[in-house]
């Protein structure tokens, strides 16, 4: 009987490396389209002998003899160690699952489409009637698939339960992001309910420009996508000029994003390339994808933007950092504190005005629009951690239907969202929390920006250097030790509050 060996610590590392690597590169040829089937189950088998029960042991062991950046080390090899035994177990179901969506179609007024085309296509289509004819079947065939995300979800909590030792999931997630999820929680529902009025006042003004007088009072999410992109605003927002004006506006801080070789950028529309832009760190700094797929709007603009703050990030960490504090991270919360920063300047009028020719009182109503979405982004995802704590802490109870998610979702934001669309909208770890933690972060820091460099933060290289003693820092800090040294507490919403009411 043949046994696995156990590899030192560095050993790990750099196997780690090469495994991580070869999914990242797996992931990416599916989301853009390049593939249509998912075979991350065969590169977990190419790695069977690098995730062990014993291997998990040894980090551990280690860890517990180790102290400041070495335990910090270790810590971060060993949650990836347990992430690699989870795979090992259930990448064929996720690839089963993931082949099934990929594969999956509707018909849409004689037409057969993709899922992730359909969803696409909701973001452009300008008739009301169409839209919500189209989300309805969006959202049916997409719940055919809850039995098996459901199941899946259950297979995952399992597991980790018993690779952790720890039953609770939000104690688990606690523990990694080293913050209260239920302390977080309280201090967003206050900033969101200190936001209400100025949201509803915003979202009346702007609700009647996009979707017009005869829309339904709580319009369907089906229409999320064409509110986010702004689409009467589109003649301005072009997505010929989409990649120009970010370049430019980015090269105002400093950053030759387009000449950066550790940048692939992928901008090409396929139709089974995902609608949701994003940025895959295979390697980071030597190896970083930015894709987008833009589809004309000012919210071809914004994405393209955030994604660019964490290729940034990724692209510009010191190369000699250990690959862990290049590419491992307790959680997300950090690096989107730099996307967020980033898409901020969209937010403000004088960007506006300065790409797009507009007068100052245009541009102050263009922003005012960019502010509404992101108000009404904030309180979106205050509601689904709010729902996902629930959900999480009652999780033998979960079923193929919430209400406790369309009520939520739907009070906060003034949108339809569908009792079965909770399972399809559940990114993992809590991954809202460290959006949340964002959110709070680089209203700090652009207040800070603010100060010391001035209004013109948003186009001033002073502010890109900054930034760049940030990113070659890669993934070691916290969020929340960004924000002691920007002299804020971590639970300061009093910018953010600013930002999203001014």
């Amino acid at each position: 009987m043949s046994t696995t060996a156990v590899r030192s610590p560095a050993e790990f590392e750099e196997q780690l490396q090469r495994y991580l690597y070869e999914r990242s590169e797996e992931g990416r040829a599916v989301r853009v389209g390049e593939k249509e089937v998912s075979e991350q189950a065969a590169i977990v088998a190419r790695y069977a002998d690098l995730f062990s029960r014993d291997q998990l042991r040894a980090l551990r062991d280690e860890e517990a003899r180790a102290d400041g950046d070495q335990r910090e080390w270790l810590y971060r090899l060993r949650k990836t160690c347990e992430g690699g035994l989870l795979a090992a177990e259930l990448a064929e179901r996720d690839d089963e699952l993931e082949n099934d969506i990929l594969a999956a179609r509707l018909d849409f007024k004689g037409e057969e489409l993709p899922l992730r085309s359909a969803l696409a296509r909701l973001a452009i289509i300008s008739d009301y009637e169409e839209r919500d004819q189209l989300g309805e079947l969006y959202s049916q065939r997409s719940a055919d698939f809850n039995e098996q995300r459901l199941d899946l979800l259950r297979a995952y909590e399992e597991l980790e339960a018993d690779l952790t030792e720890e039953p609770d999931p939000v104690a688990r997630s606690e523990e990694e992001k080293q913050v209260s999820l239920r302390d977080l929680e309280s201090v967003l529902a206050a900033a969101s309910g200190a936001i209400e009025g100025s949201f509803i006042a915003m979202r009346e003004r702007w609700f009647e420009r996009l979707l017009g007088p005869d829309r339904e009072e709580q319009p369907s999410s089906a229409h999320m996508g064409y509110v986010r992109r702004l689409s009467p605003l589109d003649s301005t927002y072009t997505k010929e000029r989409a990649t120009d004006v970010c370049l430019a506006t980015l090269s105002a801080l400093g950053f030759d994003l387009a000449a950066d070789s550790n940048i692939r950028l992928d901008l090409d529309d396929r139709p089974q390339k995902s609608p949701r832009a994003c940025v895959i760190a295979s390697d980071p700094p030597r190896v970083v994808h930015l894709i987008t797929r833009a589809q004309g709007g000012l919210h071809d603009y914004q994405a393209f933007m955030h994604e660019a703050g964490h290729a940034l990030h990724y692209a510009g960490v010191d190369p000699n950092l250990p690959y862990t504090f290049r590419r491992l991270s307790r959680d997300h919360a950090l690096t989107e504190i730099y996307s967020y920063i980033c898409e901020a300047i969209t937010r403000e009028p004088a960007w506006h005005a300065e790409h797009f020719g507009l007068s100052d009182e245009e541009a102050r109503t263009n922003a005012e629009a960019t502010i509404f979405l992101e108000a009404l982004l904030f309180r979106r995802y205050t509601a689904k951690l709010q729902f996902e704590l629930d959900f999480w802490s009652n999780f033998d109870q979960a079923g193929l239907q919430s209400d406790d998610y369309s009520q939520r979702l739907t009070a906060a934001t003034g949108i339809r969202y569908p009792s079965d669309g909770h399972l399809a909208d559940m990114d993992p770890g809590f991954y809202s929390a460290d959006y949340l933690r964002a959110w709070i972060r680089h209203a700090q820091l652009r207040n800070y920006l603010f100060d010391e460099v001035g209004e013109d933060w948003w186009r001033s290289p002073k502010t890109g250097e900054l930034l760049r003693d940030l990113f070659a820092e890669g993934t070691r800090p916290s969020s929340e030790e960004i924000a002691t040294r920007l002299g804020f507490d971590p639970y300061d919403t009093v910018p953010l509050v600013a930002e999203l009411t001014q």
